[in-house]
């Protein structure tokens, strides 16, 4: 068993934040914006330089609205298609809203990742979420260190059975990155210890995301939905006890919240579990940190056209060094 942790980067999310976090005037000697793709290679290099990973993926959205979520909860994500389509009826797959100084970043983004050797992985149908889930549920050797500043991600710490998952999570910037495993989480959330991972998907389903189109239980918030998760040993026990007029765990009023919500609550588990068995398809399959970049030459023209290249040489400093 290693202490270097094999390291998930939830990439979308990520670059999402770097576009945000740096200001646009950081351009190419051309004038082209390429904040994001700076602030991007930067984290990356941090992240590399704090972790010391022994291999690293970069988990990318092949699908940032699966089938099988929209069919489940049509509303899921709806908020977020591409103006100019009917939100109700949009299928899964097309295009989110990206801003347009962002969209023509993601590609350079791509090059440079390739051009360093640093490993990609999706699935097909599905979320970057999902990679990363899948990713940590096989591993058997490295801990697992998953760096994302989506919530839904705190319901893959745990414990047991090794190795350990954690989530370095960056909602607020690389500079207040959290560090949760199971006891962070629940302390956090007030949920049960044993389980906290699960719990915490458990507390979404109840609680909603309007982010995701996730409408919750009308009248349950974090709060009542983390004391009744706490109550529960699984979800399924706790569907049963809606039904369950005698089951003293709910109180008349919750149950009767709950009752009402129940064509949701039957649909919306597999909308917010993350998939442990997705497709996973990697470039590298060893996804070893590279000690070197696989296409020097090639990197180092991306970094002369962008304008990048004091980022370029901290990623290549920061992996070279980790990887030493």
């Amino acid at each position: 068993m290693s202490d270097r942790p094999l390291l998930l980067l939830d990439s979308a999310s990520m670059y999402f934040r770097a576009y945000f976090g740096v200001p646009e005037s950081i351009t190419a000697p051309d004038g082209t914006p390429v904040n994001a793709v700076r602030g991007f290679t930067d984290m990356i290099a941090r992240v590399v330089t704090d972790h010391r990973p022994s291999r690293l993926v970069a988990c990318l959205d092949l699908d940032w609205r699966p089938a099988f979520r929209v069919a489940a909860l049509p509303s899921y994500k709806a908020h977020r298609v591409v103006e100019g389509q009917q939100a109700d009826t949009v299928p899964a797959g097309v295009p989110e809203e990206v801003p347009d100084t962002l969209a023509p970043q993601v590609p350079i983004i791509m090059e440079l990742l390739a051009a360093a050797g640093i490993c990609t992985g999706g699935a097909e149908g599905h979320e970057a979420d999902d990679v990363i889930g899948t990713l940590a549920h096989r591993e058997r050797t490295d801990p697992v260190l998953a760096v994302s500043g989506d919530r839904d991600l705190m319901q893959i710490v745990r414990d047991t059975p090794s190795p350990a998952v954690r989530l370095l999570y960056i909602g607020r910037g690389l500079n207040k990155a959290e560090n949760l495993g199971p006891d962070e989480v629940a302390a956090k959330y007030g949920l049960p210890r044993g389980r906290a991972g699960a719990a915490y998907a458990e507390m979404a389903m109840l609680r909603g995301d309007p982010s995701d189109g996730l409408p919750g239980v009308p009248g349950v918030g974090a709060k009542t939905a983390a004391t009744l998760v706490g109550r529960f040993g699984s979800w399924a026990e706790l569907l049963d006890a809606v039904g369950t007029a005698g089951d003293t765990r709910l109180a008349a009023g919750v149950r009767a919240k709950l009752a009402a919500a129940r064509a949701y609550l039957d649909v919306v588990e597999p909308v917010v579990r993350v998939v442990p068995d997705a497709p996973v398809e990697l470039s590298h399959p060893e996804a070893t940190l590279p000690v070197a970049p696989a296409d020097p030459q090639r990197l180092d023209e991306l970094a002369t056209r962008w304008g990048l290249e004091s980022s370029v040489e901290r990623l290549r400093k920061a992996l070279a060094s980790a990887a030493g």
